[in-house]
Parts: C-alpha cells; structure tokens; sequence
C-alpha cells in the first residue's frame, strides 16, 4: 500500500474518533451524531460511501424506491477511477423495481434490509433474449430485465449482513402455470459480460426465476447465500453460473422449486454459434433441498460446452438427484472433466442421473447432426441413503457418453426400491469399490476416480476486510457522503 494511502487512513480514524469523542456529553452519546461501524468481506474495499436514504429512499415497503436506487448508482459512478465507491441500504422494507449497477461498486445490505422486488411490470424493462439462447426461456423473444442488473462491468460486488432480496414471485409464477406471460420472467440478480464479481452474504426468497445468473463473466465468487422458494415453485434455480470462467461457488444454503445449482452455456445451435463454455468452475460445502430437481445439473443448455468443474463437500437432502447430466440430439457442446467428491446425499430418488434425452429446443432450427459429447466423468467418495435408484445413466445411441468413473460409493436403498436399481444404456466406464454393484457397463477396476490436486486460479483470488464508517442519521452539518478505509 502506497504511503499516502496510508496517512489518509490514519487522518480518517482520527478524524472519526474525534468525531465520536465531540458527540459525547456527561458521557452520553446524541443520537443524532451516532456512528455505524462495520467490517465486512469484499474483493475490494471503497472509498467513498453514500446511504440509499441521501436520495430518497423510503423504506416503508409500499413506496417506490427504483429512482432512488438507480439516482444512487449514476451519482456514485463518478468514483469508479477514485476509490470506487458503496450503496449502503439501512434497515427497512424497500420497494424497487430493477436497477444497473456500475463498476468498482458495492450494494450492501444491512441485516434488517430487506428489498422487495415491485409486482408493477411498468417497473420492469423488456430487454433482448441472450444471445446464446436465441430466445427467452419462458416465451420466445424478449425477458424482463433482471431485479438487480449489471452489464460490462468490472468489480462489482452485491454482499450484505444477510440481508434480504425478496422477490415476491408467487403472481409470476401464476402467471406462468395460466401462460399469461408476455416475456420471460426477470431473475433477481443477473450480471453479465463482467468481470471480478462478488456476490455473498445475503438471503434470496421468492425469486420470479432463476436466483442468481452470472453470465458471459470471468472472475466470480459466489458465497454465503441462503436461497428460498417454495419447491413446487417453477423454475427457481439457485445459482446458474453460464458460460462463464473461472467462478467459485461455496457455503450456500439453497431451498428450490429447480435445480440448486444449474451449469449452463447457450442452447443449442445459438450455444453452439455463440461458442463460450462454462469452465473453470468450483462448488464447495453446499447444502441443497430440492425435491423435483437436481442439486448439481449440469445443462440442459450446454452447447457452448462445459469443462473442468469440481465439487466437494455437498450435501443433499430430499433431493430428486444428486448430480445431473442433461443434453440432447440438437444440442451439439460437451460436457467434460467433471470431478464430485464427498458428498453426502440422504432421501433421494436417484444418486446419479445422465439423460441424453432432454428434448427442449429453442426453435425447429437446431442441427439433428449436433451431438454432444459428453466424457470424463467422475464421481468418488460419497455415502447415500434412503435412495429408490442408484442410478439411472442414458447416453444417445451412436454417442455414447464416455469415460464415466465411480468409485468409493456407498448407496443405501430405501425400503422400497425400483426393481431396477441401476439402469445403464449407452455409457462406458469403470466403477471401484461401489455398492450396490453397478451395472456391466462399468465394470470393477482397482483405481480410484480422478480428482484434480491442483487448484484453480479463482482460489487465489483474496477477499479482504473492509470498513465502514458512517453517521446513523442525518444532520445538518456535515452529515454527506464520507470515505471510510
């Protein structure tokens, strides 16, 4: 750190301490001159600091606050290149509709915030479908911008003390079961073709759609998140790292109506035309409750390829199954050097699922002579219990899903199982130390499955100890947006 860095941090805490020191009187502190003090965990630390309340903000969960939030923005992106600079939102309820952020930004949620995403669709731009997917998820052509957005951005961060991002989703999800929908349903936080991306710390409910959608970015960090939604609510996916590189993904808590963890890269010839995979990817202590879907999925989308994932330290509960391979004929892309170990999966209906039958496509456009490969898959160390399937593994007649290796697995199988209990078309592989035995297709070896000693370069990336100083409430003397270290 360069030394004038320092002398003005060192000027600042005394400053402030005076400060403090001058608000006392016969040992009492005015509440009017109180202080709030906080450290948290960020890639980068700011210089300047503003409170949604300086703008307008109304946190009485009925008035609108998206002209406060994006007046807040567009005023602290003047110090992108002077320190960067970070929104802090006190407690309160506060309505918004969606809203951009800016670069060398932090969005901070205190613990008693919470931010209810507005039912006015007036609030909710209509923006182009991505383009590796040609259209929207839900309906073809254009989707609603996301609660929270950011596009070409550098360092942004969205952390709090646990706050709360509440997307009040269920008239979404109405109208989506009576297909009422114009265009596709917003996300709550999607950030895409950015760079150095920080998001933890902070309790998502309810989300219309998918939770968390980096996407096109390099350099992302997702962690401690807690993800709730009711699980029959459709398509609330947790987090949906999209052709992207290098991301980390850890100590997240997720409910979900989806899968909790969905690996994506463009659909089909639009994936494949787009050509950017997702590689490079961590997930780590996870714990995931998700009846109908997958805890780790990795597609359907993928045709823009997915490479290199590693997870560890998972924990499944009442899960319809534990990792998920989905491609199709259509979809050209791969899937390849997958590594899962140590996870724990308890009440499952399948430990293990591989379909190259997921049939939704885009459009009548997609090549029939695109097919994914799908090779070097590895799963090792794992116990299950109360399972119905072991495993249920179907690659596509022709293309063979290959490379698959188990080993060090242990299934216990619920009371009543599937008669079935593996069932194996159109894969090649080796299992070691499995039980109950695997089918032919994966015949015993005495080798352990692979898992990478290496680390990745997003585990290098430092998360450092930020500080925030600023008055609780305003006054008028030099009560204005401060700098804390």
């Amino acid at each position: 750190m360069e030394l004038p860095r320092i002398l003005s941090q060192v000027i600042f805490v005394l400053a402030a301490t005076i400060l403090l020191g001058s608000d006392k009187v016969d040992g009492r502190r005015h509440s009017h001159r109180e202080w709030d003090y906080f450290e948290y965990c960020a890639i980068s630390c700011r210089a300047h600091t503003a409170s949604l309340a300086d703008f307008g903000g109304v946190g009485d969960g009925t008035t609108s606050n998206t002209r406060a939030f994006q007046t807040a923005v567009d005023h602290l992106s003047q110090f992108e290149s002077d320190g960067g600079s970070m929104l802090f939102v006190p407690p309160g309820k506060w309505l918004t509709g969606s809203f951009n952020l800016t670069s060398h930004f932090t969005l901070f949620l205190h613990q008693d915030a919470v931010l209810l995403a507005s039912q006015d669709e007036n609030e909710w731009a209509v923006i182009e479908p991505l383009p590796s997917y040609g259209r929207g998820r839900d309906t073809e052509g254009g989707r609603y911008i996301s609660l929270i957005f950011g596009t070409n951005l550098t360092d942004v961060i969205i952390t709090g003390d646990n706050g709360t991002i509440d997307g009040q989703g269920e008239t979404w999800w109405n109208k989506f079961h009576k297909g009422e929908l114009s265009y596709t349903r917003p996300y709550l936080i999607e950030i895409m073709y950015s760079e150095n991306v920080q998001i933890s710390n902070l309790t998502l409910v309810n989300s219309p759609s998918w939770n968390v959608h980096p996407v096109y970015c390099s350099n992302v960090i997702v962690q401690g998140l807690t993800i709730l939604a009711p699980v029959t609510s459709p398509n609330t996916d947790g987090i949906n790292p999209d052709s992207c590189t290098n991301t980390r993904i850890e100590d997240c808590y997720i409910v979900s109506g989806d899968d909790c963890i969905a690996v994506k890269s463009g659909w089909d010839q639009y994936g494949i035309s787009f050509a950017m995979p997702t590689k490079r990817l961590v997930i780590r202590r996870l714990t995931c409750i998700s009846p109908f879907s997958a805890v780790i999925a990795l597609g359907s989308e993928m045709s823009g390829g997915i490479e290199d994932v590693r997870a560890e330290e998972i924990l499944a509960i009442d899960s319809e199954s534990g990792i998920r391979i989905k491609t199709a004929v259509g979809r050209g892309g791969y899937v390849k050097d997958i590594y899962v170990r140590g996870m724990t999966m308890k009440t499952m209906k399948w430990a293990f699922w591989m379909t190259g039958n997921y049939g939704s496509h885009p459009d009548n456009n997609y090549d029939p002579n695109a097919l994914p490969l799908i090779s070097n898959i590895n799963y090792r160390d794992m116990v299950a219990e109360n399972v119905t399937m072991a495993a249920k593994l179907e690659g596509i007649s022709g293309d063979p899903f290959t490379g698959i290796c188990i080993s060090n697995v242990t299934i216990e199988l619920a009371k009543k199982p599937k008669k079935v209990i593996w069932n194996c078309t159109d894969v090649e592989g080796v299992s070691s130390g499995v039980v109950p035995l695997p089918c032919s297709q994966l015949p015993e070896v005495s080798a352990e499955c692979n898992f990478p000693a290496e680390s990745l370069p997003i585990d290098n990336v430092e998360i450092q100890t930020c500080s925030y100083y600023r008055r609780k409430y305003s006054s008028s003397d030099n009560d204005h947006v401060l700098k804390h270290l």
